[in-house]
């Protein structure tokens, strides 16, 4: 499909994809809109708190994108993509994301939730390492079939708890803002045509992502742009669009929480969804290449142990130093992949 897209694009004039690009990008702010406001419209009638919303149904939305082109890959043969595309997305959604959103605006963080959805979006990520350690296969490191089928399992289990987890006194509690009974007529509308629209908003955000990303990239091969800063930048950014734009939206509107819950439920589902999948499909599993030991399994280590600490300050927020830190971190790791790519 991606390659389809991209011929089609391509024997296009340059004026067509300027406005391809500018038509693309109207229609991703108010698939973005619809998102955030649907999922916000939840959580006033269901009574749970943003940051669930966003952990649960708006991540599994967004997180499609990754999901597909990992599955695909590892079909084709191409499991180096699969793996690097699920870790890759891990770096740039708590990075670069959480980065950007915490410098536009605020961050609120429930404490009661990232006490427990924190908990498994580390964990996860310290479980991908572990068992892509060659220790396991005594050889080159491999995530296997079975192993896929058990990262399967826990995403069951991680789905069912979480939807436990909203019926507790503690985590609804104050889940109604102030500021979110401006918005309160929102209610009325049938719960149907609720997960309509926001489902309707995930599926504007991913296609409309799917076609501007390429539409840039051929714009900007043909301005005389070199492909290695296209590689760096368009490529590594387009599968978490969806999280980027759904979070700057978020906060945008006033619910940052919405935004932390995506990432912190995009993170976890990078790993058991994305990755348990590619496995999956795969009767040879997932090799891991020697380099992943090197820089992109230990940034995102690194990256999500540095959140963890922000998250569970005595500022109940992600500031906006702390939203500058795990950029930096994100630039850092682009930098250092662009410099050991080019070695």
């Amino acid at each position: 499909m991606d390659a389809f897209i991209f011929g089609c694009l391509d024997a296009l004039p340059t004026i067509v994809l300027a406005v391809i690009i500018a038509g693309m990008l109207f229609v991703l702010s108010k698939g973005a809109d619809i998102l955030v406001d649907q999922a916000v419209s939840l959580s006033l009638q269901w009574g749970v708190p943003k940051m669930v919303i966003g952990a649960t149904i708006v991540s599994l939305g967004t997180t499609l994108p990754e999901a597909t082109v990992s599955v695909l890959a590892a079909i084709n043969g191409n499991p180096d993509l699969a793996l690097g595309n699920a870790i890759g997305s891990v770096i740039a959604d708590t990075g670069l994301i959480i980065g950007l959103a915490a410098l536009i605006g605020k961050l609120p963080v429930d404490q009661v939730i990232v006490k427990r959805q924190g908990r498994i979006q580390v964990a996860a990520g310290f479980l991908l390492a572990l068992v892509s350690l060659p220790f396991f296969t005594h050889g080159q490191g491999n995530i296997s079939q079975w192993m896929g089928g058990i990262f399967i399992v826990l995403l069951i289990v991680y789905i069912y708890f979480s939807i436990r987890w909203t019926k507790t006194p503690a985590l609804n509690q104050g889940s109604l803002q102030s500021g979110d009974l401006d918005d309160k007529d929102q209610k009325k509308s049938p719960l149907v045509i609720q997960l309509l629209k926001l489902f309707g908003g995930v599926f504007l955000v991913i296609v409309s992502s799917k076609i501007l990303i390429p539409t840039v990239e051929i714009t900007a091969v043909r301005i005389g742009i070199p492909q290695s800063i296209i590689a760096a930048t368009l490529v590594a950014l387009g599968t978490s669009l969806p999280e980027l734009v759904t979070a700057i939206t978020a906060v945008r509107k006033g619910h940052g929480e919405l935004a932390i819950g995506n990432v912190v439920g995009a993170d976890i589902l990078n790993v058991l969804f994305v990755v348990g999948s590619a496995a999956a499909v795969t009767s040879g599993g997932l090799d891991v290449p020697l380099s992943f030991y090197k820089l992109q399994i230990p940034a995102m280590l690194i990256i999500l142990v540095i959140f963890r600490l922000f998250s569970r300050g005595k500022n109940e927020k992600i500031t906006k130093p702390e939203g500058l830190t795990l950029l930096m971190i994100y630039v850092a790791y682009i930098v250092l992949s662009y410099t050991w790519l080019r070695a």
